[in-house]
């Protein structure tokens, strides 16, 4: 479990594709790896990851084919910059809110401009995501916790404030660039017990 508050930003040093998935490395000069063991997870651009591997900044995961499917990973490519977040322990502040780590699809960037000091992105997200999607709701963005400001039909909307775009990845994304969605856990788990027989 995560909480979507980026703690470092990192790159991607080696990428392994095969047959039924791919190998990463990853590397972060700000990311304290002191206190990651083999077998704990780390959040990558949003996407649950178990460190199977471990140097003093460096980390190597396996990924699935379900991961290269669902996530923006398959079109990433080795030096691009990633956001990196430790597992949530219990002796932790929530600053964001419950994040899972399992990415629920790809949305995309169709705007973005200048609004006063912050700055508006406007999203398209899969039509299957739309129903979890609320105004003032939680929404992930590349592992980002953010605030939902709108939504009409398929497009929601964030407002992204100065120090989220430059602690983040975020201030790197154009129009026309894949993201790595997850909607509210709540909203999700809600919705199943709604629908049980």
């Amino acid at each position: 479990m995560f909480t979507g508050i980026i703690q470092a930003i990192g790159q991607i040093k080696t990428k392994d594709v095969h047959d039924k998935g791919a190998v990463f490395s990853f590397v972060s000069s700000e990311l304290d790896f002191s206190s990651v063991s083999i077998g704990d997870s780390i959040a990558v651009n949003g996407v649950c990851l178990t460190a199977v591997e471990i140097g003093t900044d460096t980390f190597i995961a396996d990924l699935s084919q379900e991961t290269l499917d669902c996530s923006i990973f398959g079109d990433l490519s080795v030096g691009d910059d990633i956001n990196l977040e430790k597992a949530l322990r219990l002796d932790q502040g929530i600053d964001g809110h419950l994040v899972s780590g399992h990415v629920d699809g790809q949305g995309e960037v169709v705007d973005k401009y200048p609004e006063g000091d912050s700055t508006r992105f406007k999203i398209s997200t899969p039509q299957n995501l739309v129903k979890y999607i609320a105004r003032k709701g939680s929404i992930t963005i590349n592992g980002v916790s953010l605030t939902v400001n709108s939504i009409e039909n398929n497009v929601f909307d964030v407002n992204i404030v100065p120090h989220t775009l430059t602690a983040t990845t975020l201030g790197q994304l154009s129009v026309g660039n894949k993201i790595n969605l997850e909607v509210d856990i709540i909203a999700r788990h809600l919705e199943q017990l709604l629908n049980k027989d």
